[in-house]
């Protein structure tokens, strides 16, 4: 009697267990109790199930397993998401299971708030593939090339192993889809440096940049955040034909601010307001007397203005140009000559000097001087920056110092 009621406990306490056991179906999350390794996967235990299942190494994490062992060992217990069934008389257990899957199925829903709040994330750049980056943010992301960089990169080999900010632009966990920007991040960081220097930078200041760009009407330089225009004439103090003449690309430059428009963020800048000025000291480099090496620039009914320094002009007036009488300067000079002249008179202040081209010529012993009718020319001193009784007070001066020679 006591036997039979044994076993009828026994019977009892095993349909219990039974029934305790859950049914597991396909995408049940489950807790899984590794039993043991082999052959590159985890045989698990299914807590409430009484079943085994089978978790493979790729199934493990979302980065590739390269050793299994690295990754669990045994008496884990896993969180698991059960993929299919793989029926009672499979080997090593009755059930597919995943940690990877429930893993992302996570990081989707974390990707999908940051992108509703519009949040930057940082990944690191795992492949570099045609076309663009493979990152991996949890699951698998992927970066244009045209999103990599604001301007064109030709080989994106050095980043790969890089950690870098991205924005999300588009996201599809149903496809797996992930669609990242890094263009967006550097573009948001250059307006931000932009505004900043626009607010820093003040007519007047002198700064260092880097030329970025030529074009025929002047060059634009890189302030370190936003471009500046450098006119043609405000490249030199003497004059150039065009930027490319005096500058290339890449060139570091010093200039100075002339004048900053922050709402249509231009900025205008000068070369030349940086370096020396051409009559800087030109009292010492051209005193009265002082012979020099010139080229005539441009003639005129009145005379012929010639270059002595880069920028610095002379007049020699037309009775400066010859012992003989000359009707206009073009009877013995052209533009772009060279000639030989001797200061007569230099006026610092209104940037001008007297010159003369006769007074280093020996004069002929028949030749008359004749003074100039000024009726026969006009000379207008707004052009010319000398008036007539300066040129002529000059040559005067000049006769009778050879005079008393």
């Amino acid at each position: 009697m006591t036997e039979m009621n044994n076993q009828v406990e026994s019977s009892q306490s095993m349909a219990d267990a039974l029934e305790n056991f859950g049914e597991v179906k396909i995408g049940d999350v489950v807790k899984g109790e590794v039993l043991a390794i082999e052959d590159k996967q985890a045989i698990v235990g299914i807590e409430g199930a009484g079943v085994e299942g089978v978790v493979p190494a790729k199934e493990l994490s979302t980065l590739p397993v390269e050793d299994i062992n690295e990754i669990v060992k045994v008496g884990d217990v896993l969180e698991l998401v059960v993929i299919s069934s793989i029926g009672k008389d499979k080997e090593n257990g009755s059930y597919l299971l995943s940690k990877r899957r429930l893993d992302a199925k996570k990081v989707w829903a974390d990707i999908e708030q940051e992108f509703k709040d519009g949040k930057i994330i940082e990944a690191p750049v795992t492949d570099v593939v045609k076309g663009g980056l493979v990152v991996d943010v949890g699951v698998r992301g992927f970066v244009p090339a045209s999103m990599v960089e604001d301007h064109f990169v030709a080989d994106f080999s050095s980043y790969k192993g890089q950690t870098l900010a991205f924005k999300i632009v588009e996201i599809e966990p149903s496809e797996n889809r992930l669609i990242l920007s890094h263009k967006a991040i550097v573009e948001e960081e250059k307006a931000g440096k932009k505004q900043e220097l626009l607010a820093s930078l003040h007519e007047g200041d002198k700064v260092e940049g880097t030329v970025a760009r030529l074009t025929d009407f002047g060059a634009f330089v890189d302030l370190g955040g936003i471009d500046g225009l450098v006119h043609v004439s405000e490249i030199s103090h003497s004059h150039i034909a065009k930027p490319s003449d005096a500058l290339k690309v890449g060139d570091k430059v010093q200039v100075a601010v002339l004048s900053v428009d922050p709402d249509r963020e231009r900025i205008s800048l000068s070369i030349k307001d940086t370096l020396p000025g051409p009559w800087d000291n030109i009292e010492e480099k051209a005193a009265p007397g002082t012979v020099l090496d010139g080229t005539v620039k441009r003639l005129t009914s009145f005379g012929a203005f010639v270059e002595v320094f880069p920028g610095v002009e002379g007049l020699v007036h037309i009775s400066q140009i010859s012992h003989k009488h000359i009707a206009t300067p073009h009877e013995v000079l052209t533009e772009g000559d060279q000639v030989q002249v001797k200061v007569l008179e230099v006026n610092p202040e209104e940037h001008r000097i007297a010159l003369s081209i006769k007074a280093l010529e020996e004069k002929p012993a028949d030749a008359k001087e004749e003074v100039e009718e000024t009726e026969d020319y006009v000379l207008p001193e707004e052009t010319t920056g000398f008036s007539m009784g300066d040129i002529l007070g000059a040559a005067l001066k000049e006769e009778n110092d050879n005079d008393e020679a």
